[in-house]
């Protein structure tokens, strides 16, 4: 009984796809690095910063050890127009969304190398008329020399994963794509944690603009006072000229000011997909923010589970450990299963009939023999990245665990400044207040308003600044731990891995 293309064929396909598709998997297997062995961040442990009375920002701040973070953490600063800034962010930046896209090719990437697990199957039909030479025998039965011949033809290939070839190029495929993965997690931190330090930062230069405005006024005003005592004789022109040299320098600080104000605004605008002309109407003011003051804090055992750069450098580690078996692979012998069926026929009609059909079944082995040391050479050079990853693996712990330490400090000492900050513009107050009143008695000479004005200027600004860097360290801190994206739906993996 003869095998025809339709009987034989669904029967080929399917022993095929019974196959095992698992062998000896060359290559080292993956094993997850395991946590630092560490037990805190900072060399003493930290528990609560001091707090300064009166001053917007200046709660005491509290360090819980083993933590939650929110997933919108920036809410705990209680400021709406933060939150639409930072939704706005999240829905319109560009940088984001092609972080995200970038995720969907790494994707699409791992579903088509999947195939390379099932047979392929191509079909074919060629249609020719042809005439033969009458010097040879005829190729057909019935001795013609001019023919039509009708071809349909269906062909299978397969090649068994016998030295883990598919699966070594697939786990690399999966950890490529993990590692993309979390360089858009990456970006969403970042951008995050932009928009709140931007915001933070132009609220601050508000205020430093405005209390420079208001510093203009008072050297405007004490020079009308000094022109008019100069006009009736009661002052020297050595006070006038260093007063307007005063006035001159306080204005002069006014403009650098406004630009990097502008800047800043022109920053929200773009992180929030829009263009300059374009940027948020809303005013942040320090006054607005409420100072988050119970701060969560990792443990380090979850620190490099949580951060996306850490997690970045461990799947681009897995994929070099993956490549490592792709190159050992490549230096052994690849099988390939062949089989095609089909007919051939003189006319359309008779194409399928019996004796028209064909068949054949194949293997082949291929092993490379010499190759001028090149994939001996690709096998080191793959197990000299897998060196080189792990080093950069454990680089970037280290890193993660300087931006954690730097940022508790920071966060420590920014309230120790803001209670300095605060005693000094406190401080310097006073003695403007003093000194004018002395200078206007005639008790004091004017050189000791100059400097009593200096100070209270100076003092202010260093207020503000100080303010402002508690709020913005805040906000690194969260971006140090993660910022909590391991609580957000639309940033799960969809894979499961």
């Amino acid at each position: 009984m003869r095998l025809t293309c339709k009987s034989w064929l669904p029967t080929f396909i399917g022993t095929l796809g019974l196959l095992p598709f698992t062998g000896c998997a060359v290559g080292p297997n993956f094993t997850k690095p395991a946590p630092p062995d560490v037990s805190d961040y900072t060399a003493h442990p930290l528990a609560t910063t001091v707090g300064t009375a009166n001053v917007s920002g200046g709660e005491p701040q509290r360090f819980a050890n083993g933590g939650a973070i929110s997933a919108d953490w920036w809410t705990l600063f209680h400021s709406p127009p933060l939150n639409e800034l930072i939704e706005l962010s999240l829905t319109n930046n560009h940088d984001l969304k092609a972080a995200q896209a970038a995720l969907s090719v790494a994707r699409e990437n791992v579903l088509a190398q999947r195939g390379v697990y099932f047979p392929s199957v191509t079909g074919s039909f060629s249609a020719s008329r042809q005439r033969q030479s009458g010097q040879v025998a005829p190729a057909l039965n019935s001795n013609a020399f001019l023919y039509n011949l009708f071809t349909p033809q269906v062909s299978v290939a397969y090649v068994p994963d016998v030295f883990g070839l598919n699966r070594r190029t697939t786990e690399s495929l999966k950890a490529q794509e993990q590692e993309v993965r979390f360089q858009m997690i990456a970006t969403y931190t970042t951008l995050t944690a932009n928009v709140v330090v931007t915001a933070i930062q132009e609220a601050s230069l508000q205020m430093q603009i405005d209390a420079t405005r208001q510093l203009i006024d008072i050297n405007s005003n004490m020079l009308k006072i000094l022109q008019y005592q100069f006009a009736k004789g009661y002052a020297n022109r050595l006070d006038v000229a260093a007063q307007e040299s005063q006035l001159a320098q306080v204005a002069a600080t006014l403009p650098p000011l406004l630009k990097q104000s502008a800047q800043l605004r022109d920053l929200l605008a773009v992180l929030g997909g829009r263009f300059p002309n374009q940027a948020p109407t809303e005013k942040f003011e320090l006054s607005s923010l409420q100072l988050p003051q119970d701060l969560p804090v990792s443990l380090p055992s979850e620190l490099v589970a949580q951060r996306p750069d850490v997690l970045q450098a461990e799947a681009n580690l897995h994929d070099a450990s993956a490549k490592i078996g792709i190159a050992i692979a490549n230096r052994l012998p690849n099988i390939v299963l062949t089989a095609n069926a089909g007919s051939t026929a003189a006319a359309m009609n008779q194409l399928f009939t019996s004796g028209t059909g064909f068949w054949g079944l194949g293997a082949a082995a291929t092993a490379p023999i010499f190759q001028g040391g090149t994939l001996l050479h690709q096998e080191r050079a793959a197990k000299a990245a897998y060196i080189q990853a792990a080093e950069q693996y454990r680089s970037t712990v280290l890193t993660a665990f300087q931006n954690v330490a730097d940022t508790l400090t920071a966060l420590e000492q920014d309230a120790a400044a803001l209670k300095a900050a605060a005693a000094a513009a406190d401080a310097a107050k006073v003695t403007l207040d003093l000194a004018q009143r002395q200078w206007q008695d005639g008790y004091a000479g004017y050189l000791a308003l100059l400097s009593a004005e200096q100070a209270y200027q100076q003092g202010r600004i260093n207020l503000v600044q100080a303010q402002a860097n508690r709020y913005a360290d805040t906000a690194a801190l969260f971006q140090a731990l993660g910022g909590g994206w391991w609580h957000r739906t639309d940033l799960e993996d969809k894979n499961g891995k």
